[in-house]
């Protein structure tokens, strides 16, 4: 049986310990398209040590800035990112689910201040993060389907 394994990058970042079935969802969040300029590899559902399976994305030439690791701590809390230098691992972390989230989520109670044409950004407190329970501070509005609401 062949056995097919993806290259080694250069220089970016590989996003592991994607919980399974949201390799698309971070995707989305790091704004990869149709106009990529460079390697992205994606793997779903791959056998894993850790989980029973994992999703990876590999992104050549680019590294995360911490709002999309916010973003990538809300839907998939385990993850772990690697930056990679020269083909080698030149810094490696757990995302971190942080206590307050702003301004890269929007509220899903329709009548709250911040989906209005006010100049208010989203604001909100994490409640629990086991699974995921976000607060909005402005109208209370509890909301825990994270990646239909990430901005």
């Amino acid at each position: 049986m062949k056995e097919f394994k993806v290259t080694p990058i250069r220089n970016g970042t590989v996003i592991d310990h994607i919980s399974v079935g949201m390799a698309l969802k971070v995707l989305r969040i790091v704004g990869v398209k149709d106009d990529v300029t460079s390697t992205v590899s994606v793997l779903m559902h791959v056998p894993s040590k850790k989980a029973v399976w994992k999703d990876i994305v590999k992104i050549e030439d680019r590294e995360l800035d911490p709002k999309e690791l916010d973003k990538i701590a809300l839907i998939s809390p385990n993850a772990t990112i690697n930056i990679i230098r020269d083909y080698n691992v030149a810094e490696k972390f757990v995302v971190e689910v942080p206590k307050v989230i702003k301004g890269i989520m929007k509220c899903p109670n329709p009548g709250c201040i911040t989906n209005k044409d006010e100049p208010v950004e989203t604001e909100f407190v994490v409640e629990s993060k086991k699974p995921i329970t976000l607060r909005c501070v402005y109208c209370d509005r509890m909301a825990t389907e994270i990646a239909e609401n990430l901005r």
